[in-house]
């Protein structure tokens, strides 16, 4: 069997209901073909639920704890990226390639740190530079791709922010994105920008990922097919991560008042374990000053109206449809060169957002649905059209796939488990999926060792340091309200649940490196 190409394509911070297939009110027509195409997974949840510990991951097959990325502003360790899917498969023969935004590395730090993805050492890299970095061969980076920052300028920024400012025209698109377009809107972090979309970073995710696969496909076509290397390409959109900004026309493509809300929209920490407070109402410690303001400003937002908490979802739908939109130029693309039928495609994303339930916008150490399940669609050779498997997995699980499919070994992937045996066959089962976070006070004032663990009907997270935790019936109570941990008519869940999560592998890192900044 000739082995596949493989094209992952991932979003940011993109719940798994927030699909149209999921029967929510935004329009992924792309996504839901691709859906009805392939097989999707119902029931996956990210090991982590930040950027940097998820993305790692994805590409390394382990847990945070075990691959040291524990939080974010820690740099995954290059010797054990290097290790991760890309690494192995260029190892083995296939050209490997990332497109987007990475973030295995911190963007922000106290000093720089020498890493591609560092603002204060990104000049160190010049305009010819395409890689090699964590087993990808080449690479096409942004360096944040979220416009609370405006892409950097030379000699700073990576392949997205040089491209934005080389034609000089850098100053008018920031004047355009500032520009507030009507209808004015009050919701946090919320408006509708007036960049033009051909200079939107998902734009040009979607731009350079159709430029690599024509690339792909001249070189089959230039020689023999027996000589032509199959691909593995990560195509990675920053959207829909907050601020809420899309631009027109997609920030009017759902209007607020169609948009639906979270049934359960009021904070009640009284009913919640104690690190939800804490949480929320402590001040993040350590770091520079710049450091707590970002994080106090950008990584939080308070209680939102209803009215608020439609403009925001309402613009939050509109990144997705772009990025949506984007997917669907790129899967065009793929089968105009030919490509399509040796390809396994895979679309998913980091984590999730609150976006509203239970009061709460954003992320954080409250591993609700919205944020801990993601989407996962893979289709492709072998991969039967219009099946949802409901089973509990994990993204943690794409560095075994891809090697099952190519035929390729992933030693160093040990907790990843191939999806096919799901995908092809109605017999195989999957029991629990794993997510961790160890977090510091800089991250939100408390310090806190979480575990959970998801089956097919219910979620336990458990509070290490303390032994506090929450249970959730999820087939009884699927909105998450009534926390069963403490409840004696469920004690027999949750000793199960217990017992799961203690079966986690022992090798969790002693020596985890600190964050060198927050992000």
């Amino acid at each position: 069997m000739t082995r596949p190409n493989i094209l992952l394509i991932t979003s940011d911070q993109h719940r798994g209901d927030c699909y149209g297939f999921e029967g929510r009110a935004v329009r992924t027509p792309h996504l839901d073909l691709l859906a009805a195409q392939g097989t999707r997974f119902a029931s996956c949840i990210t090991p982590n639920v930040v950027c940097m510990p998820a993305r790692s991951s994805m590409l390394t097959g382990l847990l945070p704890l075990t691959h040291g990325t524990a939080d974010n502003g820690i740099d995954l360790d290059e010797s054990v990226g290097e290790g991760g899917f890309a690494g192995t498969l260029a190892a083995a023969g296939y050209a490997t390639a990332f497109i987007g935004k990475a973030h295995f590395s911190s963007n922000h730090s106290a000093q720089p740190t020498g890493r591609c993805e560092n603002i204060p050492s990104s000049h160190h890299f010049d305009d010819g530079w395409l890689g090699h970095y964590m087993g990808f061969e080449h690479v096409e980076l942004m360096q944040l791709g979220h416009n609370y920052w405006l892409p950097q300028r030379p000699p700073g920024g990576l392949h997205y922010e040089r491209w934005y400012h080389r034609d000089g025209l850098g100053d008018l698109k920031d004047d355009l994105y500032r520009q507030r377009q009507p209808p004015e809107v009050s919701a946090a972090q919320t408006h509708h920008s007036a960049l033009p979309t051909a200079w939107h970073n998902s734009t040009w995710v979607g731009d350079r990922g159709i430029e690599y696969l024509r690339a792909q496909a001249r070189a089959r076509r230039a020689g023999p097919a027996a000589s032509a290397r199959p691909f593995c390409a990560w195509l990675s959109f920053a959207d829909p991560h907050h601020p809420f900004d899309a631009p027109s026309p997609w920030c009017w493509m759902h209007r607020p008042q169609d948009v639906d809300l979270p049934p359960h929209r009021t904070r009640d920490l009284d009913r919640r374990p104690w690190w939800h407070r804490a949480a929320l109402e402590n001040v993040p410690q350590g770091g520079t000053a710049e450091h707590r303001r970002v994080r106090a400003e950008y990584s939080r937002i308070g209680p939102q109206s209803d009215t608020q908490l439609r403009e925001l979802i309402a613009n939050y739908y509109g990144m997705i449809s772009l990025v949506d939109h984007n997917v669907g130029r790129v899967l065009t693309a793929l089968h105009d060169e030919g490509l399509a039928d040796d390809t396994l495609v895979v679309f998913t994303s980091d984590h999730g957002d609150w976006l509203g339930d239970h009061g709460l916008v954003l992320k954080g150490p409250m591993f609700y649905e919205g944020l801990l399940r993601v989407g996962l669609i893979v289709r492709g050779p072998g991969t039967p059209a219009g099946k949802v498997v409901r089973d509990p997995v994990s993204t943690i699980d794409l560095a075994a796939t891809f090697g099952d499919y190519a035929g390729v070994p992933m030693p160093a992937a040990a907790h990843s488990r191939s999806l096919r045996p799901l995908i092809e066959h109605d017999s195989a089962q999957r029991d629990h999926a794993f997510s961790e976070w160890r977090l510091g006070v800089q991250r939100c004032g408390v310090a806190l060792d979480l575990r959970a663990v998801r089956t097919r009907d219910a979620k336990l997270t458990l509070e290490l340091g303390s032994g506090a935790g929450e249970l959730y019936d999820l087939r009884d109570d699927p909105h998450e309200c009534v926390n069963r941990f403490d409840d004696p008519a469920h004690r027999g869940l949750r000793n199960e649940l217990m017992q799961r999560l203690m079966s986690r592998p022992d090798d969790v890192r002693t020596n985890l490196a600190a964050p060198v900044g927050p992000a």
